[in-house]
């Protein structure tokens, strides 16, 4: 692997680490069913910018089902409390993140294998993050060390639930559009709202319109392979 090519992961890692950054933000300012739900916006702003970065045509499927899942995220933002609002700002954000590292994902991927890709990413991401930790404010850093069952819960999402479903997401990347990838990712809400109903009680903060929305994201996610295999 050329030093360029390294360089190139090493700098996807840092759009990563900040799409976590904005990612939890979101959900500290809001909470976990509407952050993961921002993330239905990625698909659209993957439409929107691939073709600039790959210097291709827009494609109208991949526009009209961007364009789709807007009404979804307008309804979950309308079934959530006023000062949840903030958080969806930062969702938004750590949405169009997604994207960015997405679509440069895609277009260099190549041959390279998936778990080389994420550890030279997740290791730019962490040094990113520790320089960047050292110029906060005081009060806005701190370093603890967890407990034991709280270090046993973070080896548990660091790998479990982060550094696998990453690696399988470059995987998928080398036979599906960065489209396609972000918009099978649409379900992520379905099982985030779930696991947060069961473990955070967190339905009492939502309303009707905001489990609508929901069903429209998933109608995007379910149509647009079946439509994309009919043609």
């Amino acid at each position: 692997m050329s030093r360029t090519l390294i360089g190139i992961y090493a700098g996807i890692g840092v759009i990563v680490a900040l799409h976590w950054l904005a990612f939890y933000a979101a959900i500290k300012l809001a909470n976990a069913s509407v952050a993961a739900t921002c993330m239905a916006l990625a698909p659209v702003f993957i439409a929107l910018v691939e073709p600039f970065i790959a210097g291709r045509r827009f494609d109208t499927r991949e526009l009209v089902f961007g364009v789709a899942v807007v009404p979804g995220v307008a309804l979950v933002a309308g079934g959530t409390p006023l000062h949840m609002r903030a958080g969806i700002v930062v969702g938004a954000l750590s949405a169009l993140l997604v994207a960015f590292f997405s679509i440069f994902n895609k277009r260099y991927i190549g041959n390279s294998r998936a778990l080389t890709v994420t550890g030279i990413e997740m290791a730019a991401g962490a040094v990113f993050l520790l320089l960047i930790s050292a110029v906060l404010p005081e009060s806005s850093f701190s370093i603890r060390v967890p407990s034991g069952h709280d270090t046993i819960l973070l080896l548990v999402l660091a790998f479990g639930c982060t550094l696998l479903p990453y690696s399988l997401s470059l995987v998928a990347l080398k036979k599906l559009s960065a489209f396609a990838t972000a918009l099978a990712v649409n379900l992520e809400p379905v099982y985030a709202i779930g696991f947060a109903i069961l473990l955070l009680g967190e339905q009492r903060e939502l309303g009707a319109s905001f489990y609508v929305g929901v069903a429209i994201l998933l109608s995007t996610v379910v149509l647009h392979p079946v439509l994309v295999r009919q043609r």
